[in-house]
């Protein structure tokens, strides 16, 4: 069976994986018939967001691996030890915590960075040609990591977020929700999901194509 690896970034839109998103993931390499192994970085969140009212919590901080945690159900690898777990390809939802917390670009805009242990884990399943899957706001991840490859990803129709990404030498590719874009390469797969919505059932569909592509490829 392959084993798709889905690398979470806390839990909650605002401060760390998108849930529907990371859910829609899950049950779709489920139904794909392959295996899905959730993975985040032990790191405090940048902050915690009260998702009511949208404000910051002032004086909290909170795990991205233990907030992780409570999408997969307990079942949590740590990022640090994924070259263990004979993953088949890397798939990354989004929510603002894959801007926060596995990169910077949520406060650094064109000049951000990503966490270096995310970025080694991108570069390496590129260079072994292993397929990557990136939804909503992660293909920026992508971008700064393969920008040198000419990777080609979406990111909805944001039109900051899109010459953000032609600086990096990647190419912003626009994408209907529905639907995928596989960069010329073959193996970087994205789509827009909750950057366009409106709607779950239609971010479902852009999801499901591309784990299909993603487990398809692997």
């Amino acid at each position: 069976m392959k084993k798709i690896g889905v690398l979470l970034s806390g839990c909650g839109v605002m401060d760390g994986s998108e849930i529907h998103e990371a859910v829609l993931t899950l049950l779709a390499i489920d139904v794909a018939g392959a295996q899905a192994v959730c993975i985040a970085p032990d790191i405090d969140q940048h902050h915690v967001i009260n998702h009511a009212s949208g404000e910051e919590t002032a004086g909290e901080t909170r795990n991205v691996l233990v907030e992780s945690a409570r999408i997969a159900r307990g079942d949590i690898k740590n990022l640090k030890d994924i070259d263990s777990l004979g993953l088949d390809a890397l798939i990354l939802p989004g929510g603002f915590g894959a801007a926060k917390n596995l990169s910077d670009y949520a406060f650094k805009g064109a000049e951000f960075t990503v966490l270096p242990e995310v970025a080694d884990a991108v570069r390496s399943f590129y260079d072994a040609g292993k397929p990557l899957g990136f939804i909503c706001i992660s293909p920026v991840i992508a971008a700064r990591v393969l920008g040198k490859e000419n990777v080609e990803v979406t990111i909805g129709t944001d039109r900051e977020t899109a010459a953000n990404v032609e600086l990096t030498g990647a190419t912003h590719v626009n994408c209907q929700v529905y639907n995928v874009h596989a960069s010329s390469d073959g193996k970087v797969i994205s789509t827009p999901a909750y950057m366009l919505g409106p709607t779950i059932k239609d971010v479902a569909k852009g999801i499901e194509k591309l784990v299909n592509a993603v487990v398809a490829l692997a």
